[in-house]
């Protein structure tokens, strides 16, 4: 039970529930081996988020007491949370997996990529081609990745073996069908797939699970205080990888975050939400998407669509 105000609310989930979140438990792990068995030199994407972290967690869960037989690889743009890069060392150190990171920093420095510029640059669009240049220096035959489809339209058309051309691009209008969880997972030399083992969960079904596995995270996804701006209607955290217009003062503010990325383009909420319990309660009276206070998405009607036909995650 937990008291909120005036309300007492029972956290303890019906038995109906509980199941279905060991039934998306074993879909996802029987996703994870289905990778391992079909591919040669898998791997999984690691941004250090909670459904990366999730996702970490199944693989360890799907081989025990074995080791997670393929390492990890994290796109490394150099804004990163200090928080992120934190507990993604330690998250290493405890799996004890092998750790790729593929740095925007050295694909600019190398010419692969152009620096943004101006206040709202970022480098969120960079991490494509540092994407695929890590994936090709590995010979990574399938990524697996923590999306899902809940979270934004063009992830809401993706499959569990999203096939990927020798270019590393995605065609939304041409993909395999997925009977009777039959994945197909034969490419072409240059080829390689996206898997998403966790497409069918909710942002709700992601903490509820969080919640009953003990799962740790970054401290980012509880209430904090932080010094941030507001711009665009989107609360981001001051730092120097921002560049700050004439009319904004930084100001103290109570937040947490409910998706991770790069500081200058991910959001912050107004939070009291400082336990798991509070987190839950949050999410499921709000009105918006994780994704809604990204502001890389609100780039354009078709942003993350665009990227993902490039080679995004």
């Amino acid at each position: 039970m937990i008291e909120s105000k005036d309300m007492v609310i029972d956290q303890s989930l019906p038995k109906y529930y509980l199941d279905h979140l060991r039934e998306l438990e074993a879909e996802a792990i029987f996703v994870i081996r289905e990778v391992v068995a079909q591919f040669e030199k898998p791997a999984l994407l690691f941004s250090g988020g909670k459904d990366s972290i999730v996702l970490a967690h199944l693989a360890k869960k799907a081989f025990y007491p074995a080791r997670i037989p393929f390492p990890l690889i994290h796109i490394d743009t150099g804004h990163n949370f200090p928080e992120t890069i934190s507990f993604r060392d330690q998250l290493v150190a405890q799996l004890g997996v092998q750790l790729i990171v593929g740095s925007v920093q050295e694909s600019i420095d190398l010419g692969r990529a152009k620096e943004e510029t101006g206040a709202n640059a970022s480098r969120n669009a960079l991490q494509t081609i540092t994407l695929l240049d890590t994936l090709e220096a590995h010979k990574i035959d399938a990524a697996m990745g923590g999306a899902r489809r809940d979270e934004e339209k063009a992830r809401a058309k993706e499959r569990f073996f999203s096939h990927r051309d020798e270019f590393g691009q995605w065609d939304p209008k041409n993909q395999r069908p997925e009977l009777w969880n039959l994945f197909n997972g034969r490419k072409q030399q240059g080829e390689h797939f996206r898997v998403f083992p966790i497409s069918n969960w909710t942002e709700m079904d992601v903490w509820q699970y969080i919640k009953e596995e003990n799962i740790a995270l970054p401290s980012l996804y509880f209430s904090h205080e932080r010094e941030c701006i507001l711009r665009d209607g989107v609360i981001l955290a001051n730092s120097a990888f921002i560049k700050l217009r004439a009319d904004e003062q930084p100001q103290m503010m109570q937040v947490r975050y409910r998706t991770c990325g790069d500081m200058p383009i991910t959001g912050a909420v107004i939070s009291e939400a400082d336990t798991l319990d509070k987190i839950i309660i949050e999410i499921a009276t709000t009105r918006t998407t994780e994704r809604g206070t990204r502001a890389d998405d609100k780039r354009g009607e078709t942003a993350m669509e665009d990227r993902k036909k490039a080679g995004y995650f």
